[in-house]
């Protein structure tokens, strides 16, 4: 059985969720126009937002934070409910979702701080490694950019 709509006491204002997450009101604005949440209006027309989406702001929050843009951000809240709360099972099939393509940059990451004293398989052979791992820029076959970051090995 799914859960019920939020209760009108369950409801907050626009500025409400502005302090309980720490995003301005014209953020929240924003968010709304991208479809990340959708506040039910009042008789008056003002926005109510469902105490659930003070998580759901500080997802797109910290997604955000780490690099994600709207629209993959969007992608990802896409499989979350619409009317109602969700549950602890919709929030974990998101997150097997964004833990896949957390570690995807993860790994990016990584060799990126491990590799970058190094030759990085861009082709610009300044370093004297450079000659070494990658002698007459054979990363270049590989294509543009610096292969080994982008995850190619060195032959």
């Amino acid at each position: 059985m799914a859960p019920a709509p939020p209760r009108p006491g369950d409801l907050l204002t626009i500025g409400a969720l502005a302090r309980r997450t720490g995003l301005s009101v014209s953020a929240i604005r924003f968010y709304e126009t991208r479809g990340l949440v959708a506040p039910i209006r009042n008789a008056g027309g003002q926005r109510r937002f469902p105490r659930s989406d003070i998580r759901r702001l500080s997802f797109v929050l910290i997604a955000q934070r780490l690099g994600f843009t709207i629209e993959e951000i969007a992608a990802l809240l896409s499989a979350l409910p619409e009317g109602r709360t969700p549950t602890l099972k919709d929030w974990t099939a998101i997150s097997r979702r964004f833990r896949a393509a957390l570690d995807v940059r993860i790994a990016a990451l990584t060799r990126m701080r491990d590799n970058l004293d190094g030759c990085i398989g861009c082709g610009c052979l300044s370093l004297k490694k450079c000659r070494l791992y990658n002698p007459q820029d054979r990363a270049q076959r590989l294509g543009a950019g610096p292969r080994y970051l982008l995850g190619d090995k060195s032959s």
